[in-house]
């Protein structure tokens, strides 16, 4: 115990890890060339339209509607496909809170269901078991970059002729079987948020196949209008909710640096796993065939369960933070969020519970995360990571 960092002793790691954001001349030239043309607001369409046929080519999808950031982009992602307030829609316990404020903001009902024990990701089945006749949609979240089960997810959606939505803000570049993200379900929804692995500060994305759909999610973005009519000609109820042409700059030319970066997150993330899978008392989550890329937003591994059942994981955190790593904790589970609850409560009369115990022992006792800049680092910053955990493992036998 004595030569841990935290009780005195040496930390593994002294020096930092990659900084975040990456950036560089691309920025500022095409930064610039919107400064100097004078059209900086989300009307001037000098880069939005090449970002958007930039993205939504990436992705495999026919048409991409840029927005303000990922919370609005799924706001008007389920207005568009046609939830209404009242209606319910299934979202995963283990996410941001946006997954559901996103809904909530305009009345449609987050119903929360587990996450599979082995990914974290949204458990189909729990999904099917959760459907009602005021079910809508279904929010799958990739996360931490993983694609859910896309393919068992559209059969439950198709079946019960339901909308299914992907929330991928931590998935650019993923694809499931060969297919971007984004572009599997009736409407796909990205965050360019200041930690994400490209990142305009703020800014959001919705991907769509459908054209009509598309376009009504284009009007609910720009006050209503349609995309052939007039300035003041407003037939719908909408918003400004516009990108502005600056955040397009930065992220085409962070686009240009994606490939790269997916390429170097994967590589780093199969060391990682080596490494820590070695470690009696961790555990790394598997990875399912049909994830074709992998966007790396988060790595996320665990303390196995007799290790996690007698330590505090907050107490390992700590000491894995003191050697020089910067692991963290995690989401608290939706289902354990009083404001969520809170909230569900006045838009239905009820006091509603969800069953979530897989995310609560994620949450509470085992999993921990590092973000996605300390994979773009060097093979020896990953067998820093490695020692620093297999020597504060160590210390619990």
């Amino acid at each position: 115990m004595k030569s841990l960092a935290v009780n005195g002793g040496s930390p593994v790691r002294t020096k930092a890890f990659p900084d975040w954001p990456i950036f560089g001349q691309e920025e500022e030239k095409l930064l610039l060339e919107v400064l100097h043309s004078g059209k900086w607001g989300g009307t001037g369409r000098i880069k939005l339209q090449e970002l958007e046929d930039k993205f939504a080519a990436y992705h495999d999808a026919k048409y991409a509607v840029s927005c303000v950031n990922g919370t609005i982009a799924l706001t008007i992602a389920m207005q568009a496909v046609g939830v209404q307030p009242g209606d319910e829609v299934i979202i995963p316990s283990y996410t941001f809170i946006a997954t559901a404020t996103s809904a909530l903001l305009f009345g449609a009902i987050p119903v929360i269901v587990d996450v599979a024990p082995d990914s974290l990701l949204i458990d189909p089945d729990k999904v099917e078991a959760a459907i009602t006749p005021k079910t809508k949609a279904i929010i799958a979240v990739h996360i931490a970059g993983a694609p859910a089960n896309m393919s068992r997810l559209k059969e439950i959606a198709d079946k019960h002729k339901l909308k299914l939505i992907e929330d991928s803000a931590q998935a650019v570049g993923a694809k499931w079987e060969g297919r971007g993200i984004g572009a599997i379900g009736d409407a796909g929804t990205f965050s360019f948020q200041s930690s994400k692995n490209i990142n305009a500060g703020e800014g959001g994305m919705i991907l769509f196949n459908d054209e009509e759909v598309a376009d009504r999610a284009w009007s609910i973005a720009n006050v209503g209008r349609i995309r052939s009519g007039a300035w003041y000609q407003h037939e719908h109820i909408g918003w400004n909710l516009r990108m502005t042409e600056f955040q397009a700059a930065i992220l085409l030319a962070q686009m240009g640096r994606l490939d790269e970066q997916i390429k170097l997150r994967e590589n780093n993330s199969r060391l990682l796993t080596a490494g820590l899978s070695a470690i009696d008392g961790i555990e790394c989550f598997g990875r399912d065939p049909r994830i074709t890329v992998h966007a790396n937003h988060l790595y996320m591994f665990k303390l196995n369960k007799a290790l996690a059942d007698r330590v505090n994981k907050e107490d390992v955190i700590k000491q894995i933070n003191a050697e020089g790593i910067p692991v963290a904790s995690g989401y608290v589970p939706l289902n354990k969020n009083k404001a969520i609850l809170t909230e569900i409560e006045k838009w239905t009369g009820e006091k509603r519970e969800f069953s979530c115990p897989v995310s609560e022992r994620a949450s509470e006792k085992d999993v921990l995360w590092l973000h996605q800049n300390v994979l773009l680092g060097t093979e020896e910053d990953i067998q820093d990571i490695v020692t620093a955990v297999e020597k504060v493992v160590r210390t619990y036998e």
